[in-house]
């Protein structure tokens, strides 16, 4: 049922948003590095790769810069207008078509580029492989702010590694025990919270059995 959601949702969105995406489109063809899109390979149902779709907000060859594929808190590799982008999340409004092919839902665990999958456990790699990748979904809404949580680690590949993907696995096989129509109108609900009000803690009061942070994130 919640593939109908998905096609209608995705459908309808296209088309609603298609001024802001052609204007969006426009500016970044003509400012940067000309670059509209930015596809990178991420890890889909049944283990299947695809090509996720965002809008281009950093350097083109960005993850062979820097920090990689983490992103950081003032990141030089993000450009002027991507920033803007980032902030308002509308470089991932691409990934509406992701969901209407059927590569991605609107609600399930963020898909990851390979070497981030691999740093789950094996057990979460078997369970997270059981559905398809979401726009957004609990790991999304409780990691909005990964890029300030970042900032506080001196080392963040080995922070993101040993503290982020632990805690994020085991928000993402909570979903997939839950997963179902009430739970994803409710992650609907509180993905749209979270963007207009990013430091509104909602989701912990509507979803009081989440699993515990571990000491690290607490107070993050």
């Amino acid at each position: 049922m919640t593939r109908f959601f998905d096609i209608l949702f995705s459908s309808l969105a296209l088309l609603l948003l298609s001024p802001i995406l052609i204007v969006v489109a426009i500016i970044l063809r003509f400012t940067g590095e000309g670059e509209v899109f930015f596809r990178q390979q991420r890890v889909g149902e049944g283990g299947r790769m695809f090509g996720l779709l965002k809008f281009a907000t950093m350097l083109r060859d960005s993850p062979n810069l820097g920090s990689g594929l983490l992103t950081v808190k003032n990141d030089p590799r993000v450009l002027p207008f991507g920033r803007f982008l980032r902030k308002t999340k509308l470089n991932e409004l691409p990934q509406l078509i992701n969901i209407f092919v059927g590569d991605m839902s609107v609600i399930g665990p963020r898909p990851q580029a390979r070497p981030h999958f691999e740093v789950y456990s094996e057990a979460v790699k078997v369970r997270l492989k059981t559905v398809r990748p979401g726009l957004s979904g609990i790991g999304s809404i409780v990691f909005r702010d990964e890029e300030n949580i970042l900032e506080c680690a001196a080392d963040k590949e080995r922070f993101y590694a040993d503290v982020i993907a632990p805690y994020k696995g085991a928000l993402e096989c909570w979903y997939i025990d839950r997963q179902g129509l009430v739970m994803y109108f409710t992650l609907i609900w509180l993905t749209i919270v979270a963007v207009l009000a990013p430091s509104s803690s909602a989701y912990r009061s509507v979803l009081r059995d989440l699993p515990e942070p571990p000491p690290e994130l607490k107070g993050l």
